[in-house]
Order: C-alpha cells, then structure tokens, then sequence
C-alpha cells in the first residue's frame, strides 16, 4: 500500500524539509528493496523504449538509487551518462559517459561526478531520456528539486518545445508524492514518473492542477503529520 501523499504547501521550503526527512528515514533494507522495485520498473519501462542514450544519477541525501538498472541498460545497448556541473555556466549540467571503471571526482557539492576532461559528452538535448532525481512530485508532472535549479535550468528549453527529446522522467520514492506542488514559472515539468509501485505518464492537461494550486492554494497548508511513510 502507497502511503499518503504530503498535503499541499505553498512553502516550497518546509516541504523540502518534510520530503527529504521521508527519505532519510528509509531503512536501509527498505532502501535496497526501493532500490531492485525501481530497476524492475525501468527494466519493464525501456524493454519497449527506443531510447540509446539516457541521463541518470547517482543518489545522495536518500534519493532513490538507479544504478542496478545500469547494468541491464549497457547489457541492451544503451549508453549511460552522468550529469556534471558545467565548468564555466556553473548553474548548469553537461553529461559524460559512465561505463565500469569511469573514474569519479566529488564536486563541490560533495556528489561523485566524471572527469570534464574524459571527452565523452553528450549535449542535454541529444539524449533519449534523462532520469531526474527530486524531493517531491505530484502527478502533474511538478517536480521540487533541492533547490539548485540545475535542472531547470539546463532543460528550460523544455518548456518551449515540450515534445522535444529528452524524455524527462522522475524517479522517486512513493512517500515522496504531494497532492499538489507550489510550481514557479521555470520549472520544468516532468513527462513521467517512476516509483517502485508504479509508472505515471504525465499528460499535457493535468497542468491545468498547476494553475488551480496558484487560486486554491495561497496560505500555508499543514502537514498530515500523524501519518508515516508505510513500512515496506
């Protein structure tokens, strides 16, 4: 059973900290359950993908973990790339292959990332698909990041041409929905989501949630705190 989405908030702030305490308190057997769940669900999501070139990452601060999909993916053929903060525009991502043995340097974030200097970049544009780390969702498609804007900013072409290649797609844990997310005007909206349980395409309509939040939901909304994550 899915536990129960964060009520609403319009402090985009307190309900990182209410999200990111969700997945800290993960065991971490739960978390090596959500873990083999995920790859699972991508496993089934790609089978019928064309996708060669896809974006992930590597967790941290409790985010889901990707990475026992990488091995299925390079066994298929698809090519894997990290995200690293670009040397120069430093509020945005570039990509860079990462195959068994790729060295990693931490950034100064303290995130693991590929050397600039391995020559094996990938512009955000040509990938196939990224898998996007994140704080919270709602099923909308409305992503909460941690706050950087790195995302946003390297996809904000996104908003433009939404049927543009990559394919965004969330991935989370199930205690990480909201029922509806505080959206500002450059965010990127996701094009599906991923959890354990289950697959959630995000359709171009179910953005008109987006403009209700901004009428409905103006003051501060309190949290079902009496209702936990469900143990898995």
């Amino acid at each position: 059973m899915n536990p129960e989405p964060v009520a609403a908030l319009s402090d985009r702030r307190q309900l990182r900290r209410i999200l990111r305490q969700r997945r800290r308190n993960l065991t971490r057997q739960q978390q090596r359950q959500a873990s083999r769940a995920l790859a699972r669900q991508l496993m089934r999501h790609f089978s019928t993908s064309k996708a060669r070139h896809i974006g992930l990452y590597l967790p941290n601060d409790g985010e889901i973990d990707p990475r026992d999909f990488t091995t299925e993916a390079r066994r298929r053929g698809i090519h894997v790339y990290l995200p690293v903060l670009h040397p120069v525009l430093g509020n945005q991502l570039w990509f860079y292959h990462y195959e068994p043995g790729t060295v990693l340097s931490p950034n100064r974030f303290g995130i693991p990332e590929p050397s600039a200097r391995n020559g094996k970049r990938r512009a955000p544009w040509a990938l196939d698909a990224v898998l996007m780390p994140l704080v919270g969702f709602d099923l909308s498609g409305g992503r909460l990041g941690m706050g950087g804007g790195f995302y946003d900013r390297t996809f904000a072409f996104k908003r433009r041409e939404t049927s543009r290649p990559p394919r965004l797609i969330g991935l989370a844990h199930d205690a990480q929905q909201v029922a509806v997310l505080p959206i500002a005007s450059w965010d990127v909206p996701m094009d599906a989501i991923i959890t354990p349980s289950r697959e959630v395409t995000c359709h171009p309509q179910n953005t008109k949630l987006r403009a209700d939040y901004r009428r409905l939901f103006v003051g501060h909304y309190r949290l079902h705190s009496s209702r936990q994550p469900a143990k898995t």
